[in-house]
């Protein structure tokens, strides 16, 4: 497997099995936490069914794209469980500075499928419960290689100005999400042919910087 090079690494922690590789950050984030909660919305999938274990993780107000844009727990109560469920497993992690806004992204897997999926995690600041806001992913024709340690990078803390937020072309359906201390912000889009596109953004000190930047491609027509 490759070998990630991750700059500034303090400690090695182990969430469900898995090596985190953790940049220095306030002991307020918790990298770790998003990973476990990934880890064990995989565990879920296998041991009660996909869309079930999709249903007892979402946010209230979690979106995914099938592929147009749909509230998660309306679209999720009439999936039933495939008797395959989807594998996948986190490779990096990215985190607000205050931890309550974790992304999580890796590799998926189902029979001869691949793929990969990025997942937007919410904590509850006074529970400390973890739910997903935001799944979604694509196929790949070359599976991602599975890194040796999963990659940690945290949000710079401090003030930071505001940034603006761009409106969406004509027939794109855009949601923008921000942390509430603002360090980290995600934006979906979905444009008029149902092609779509999910960007990660984290504050460096300077500028709200990509991290993921993922594009799908329309639909095959029939």
């Amino acid at each position: 497997m490759r070998h990630l090079a991750i700059a500034t690494i303090s400690l090695c922690v182990i969430a469900g099995g898995a090596a985190v590789a953790r940049e220095r950050d306030p002991l307020a984030a918790n990298p770790s936490a998003f990973i476990a909660a990934e880890i064990g919305f995989s565990r879920l999938a296998q041991e009660k069914g996909q869309w079930t274990a999709f249903r007892e993780t979402v946010a209230p107000d979690g979106v995914m794209f099938v592929p147009q844009r749909v509230k998660a727990r309306d679209w999720l109560k009439s999936q039933k469980d495939p008797a395959e469920a989807v594998k996948w497993q986190p490779h990096a992690v990215y985190t607000s500075c205050d931890g309550n806004v974790g992304v999580t992204t890796g590799a998926w897997q189902k029979g001869p499928a691949n793929g990969y999926f990025t997942t937007v995690w919410l904590r509850d600041p006074k529970k400390g419960k973890l739910a997903w806001t935001l799944d979604h992913g694509d196929t790949l024709a070359t599976p991602r290689e599975a890194p040796e340690f999963i990659a940690s990078k945290q949000a710079v803390c401090g003030s930071r100005p505001a940034v603006p937020i761009e409106a969406g072309g004509e027939g794109e359906d855009r949601a923008v999400g921000l942390s509430p201390d603002q360090t980290l912000s995600w934006t979906s889009t979905v444009r008029a042919d149902q092609s779509r596109r999910v960007t990660i953004r984290l504050w460096d000190g300077k500028d709200m910087a990509t991290v993921i930047d993922d594009q799908v491609a329309a639909p095959k027509q029939p």
